[in-house]
């Protein structure tokens, strides 16, 4: 009995660590995409602790958004190969902070009402390795996001 609860614990402990190895892999691949991203572009970009890569265009007024507030704002969302995925039409759209990628919570409070930014979001505080729409898993995700109203 005790060896086949050893085994069933190194077989716990082998599938975390191989959980971890490609997390850490896919990691180490939007950060060289991302980098050769800049590159190419030619943008000048300031990092998050997080991994988040963001540059703020527009600081805006008042103050800032909390995970707490709706949001109100027009973006686009592409795909490094320029691929766009979603975008609003010239009418804002209203979201809960809360409920948006990891991303957007981090990279949105940043900017006031009437702020603008642009955000480069590795997989990890996107969509991960889900697909989701348009979007292939693990993809690497930019945004040009106004920031309309908060509530």
């Amino acid at each position: 009995m005790n060896k086949q609860i050893l085994l069933a614990v190194l077989a716990s402990v082998a599938m975390f660590a191989s959980g971890c190895l490609k997390l850490e892999d896919q990691s180490a691949k939007d950060e060289k995409d991302i980098l050769d991203y800049i590159k190419k572009e030619g943008l000048v970009m300031e990092k998050d602790p997080s991994g988040l890569y963001y540059r703020i265009d527009e600081e805006g007024t008042d103050a800032n958004p909390t995970i707490y507030n709706t949001v109100t704002v027009n973006y686009k969302g592409y795909l490094l190969n320029g691929s766009v995925f979603d975008e609003t039409d010239g009418n804002p759209v209203s979201f809960p902070l809360a409920n948006l990628i990891p991303g957007w919570q981090i990279g949105i409070p940043l900017i006031k009402k009437g702020g603008s930014i642009l955000l480069i979001v590795p997989s990890e505080l996107g969509y991960g390795s889900r697909s989701q729409g348009g979007i292939p898993a693990n993809s690497v995700l930019v945004f040009e996001i106004q920031l309309v109203n908060i509530k």
